[in-house]
């Protein structure tokens, strides 16, 4: 269970990669509302997690991939939902001195936070779910 989830750290930290890339270019560069370019980044993120994490994390051989794909998609919605709770209310909520005060680098300082809220999130549904042998 510690290599699968040190595996599901890594193939996370890619996808924290696509994700604060994709929500980047779309919150910065095409002036999208931040929640939605949140939800594109993550979106995009839990799809690469899901084939990375199903044949090196987990090394599934189950038949049943729409399925899978299913429950590993939905637990993700839900660690949205989540990690978009988490964003507002650090970047709404709390008052935290290493916030700078224009809320740029508090928007990404907060989706940091949030990632590692869900990452608990997700390994945990995945491994006794979507993932169970």
């Amino acid at each position: 269970m510690i290599e699968q989830f040190f595996r599901f750290c890594v193939v996370g930290a890619s996808g924290a990669v696509i994700d604060f890339g994709l929500t980047f270019l779309l919150k910065e560069k095409g002036k999208m509302i931040p929640y939605l370019a949140n939800a594109f980044g993550f979106t995009l993120a839990a799809t690469c997690n899901y084939i990375f994490n199903r044949f090196w994390t987990f090394q599934s051989h189950s038949a049943a991939i729409g399925f899978e794909y299913g429950l590993f998609i939905l637990f993700s919605v839900v660690g949205l939902f989540i990690n978009t709770l988490v964003l507002h209310l650090f970047t709404t909520r709390f008052s935290i001195p290493f916030f700078n005060p224009d809320g740029k680098l508090r928007f990404y300082i907060a989706k940091a936070i949030a990632v590692g809220v869900v990452t608990f999130w997700n390994f945990g549904m995945n491994f006794f779910f979507t993932f169970a042998k």
